[in-house]
């Protein structure tokens, strides 16, 4: 048994469905500022990533909130993304060459062809980090959009107390989060094929 104040046995998280990036983005704004941090939220993983995982592939993101093993990937938000953009381009600007910028990204493929092309086009270091940034951008569009037609966006807040478990669902549900509860961290391995069972805090 536990108190409001202790660790549960087994780690738990809280997690929730959003239907708008700006409402997950505002949820998380509260979460850090309420006693959570970076390492304790993630979301889905990219569709490359889920593509890779023959069971989940084609399940809906109610379906991915309990699936043990679902892939994750640490929440971005999105003044991080605009201060990796600063940094890219001032990088870029800095090293000016763009046979080194085309080796530090990876000459190949789309984004290196986009390099060439730029390159050709006469443009510098920074013309390059602009290209990437909105790469980067589109990139950023193009994995929410996948996820909204999954059926939302997934956010997992790791709660370390049950008053923990108690203020991330609180805050989750305040910023229009869905299907909201509290599980049980169950590994893949663990888990075959029992389902995990949410909390009555949900």
């Amino acid at each position: 048994m536990t108190t409001a104040d202790s660790a549960p046995l087994v780690p738990r998280e809280a997690v929730a469905v959003f239907h708008e990036a700006g409402s997950m983005d505002a949820a998380v704004d509260e979460l850090l500022s309420s006693g959570f941090n970076h390492g304790d939220l993630s979301i889905l993983a990219d569709e490359q990533v889920l593509s890779t995982k023959p069971g989940m592939c084609w399940m809906l993101s109610q379906q991915l909130a309990d699936e043990p093993g679902a892939p994750t990937k640490a929440y971005v938000s999105p003044e991080s993304l605009g201060d990796l953009e600063g940094a890219m381009i001032g990088a870029l600007t800095y090293l000016g060459a763009i046979g080194t910028a085309a080796v530090v990204i990876g000459g190949s493929g789309p984004i290196g062809a986009a390099i060439l092309a730029t390159a050709a086009a006469g443009a510098g270091g920074a013309g390059i980090g602009v290209l990437l940034t909105q790469v980067l951008r589109h990139h950023h569009a193009d994995e929410l959009a996948h996820q909204l037609e999954r059926g939302g966006l997934l956010l997992w807040v790791r709660t370390a107390t049950p008053a923990a478990e108690e203020r991330a669902v609180s805050v989750l549900r305040r910023h229009g989060g869905q299907d909201v509860h509290v599980h049980d961290i169950v590994s893949e391995a663990v888990f075959r094929g029992r389902p995990a069972a949410p909390s009555t805090i949900g």
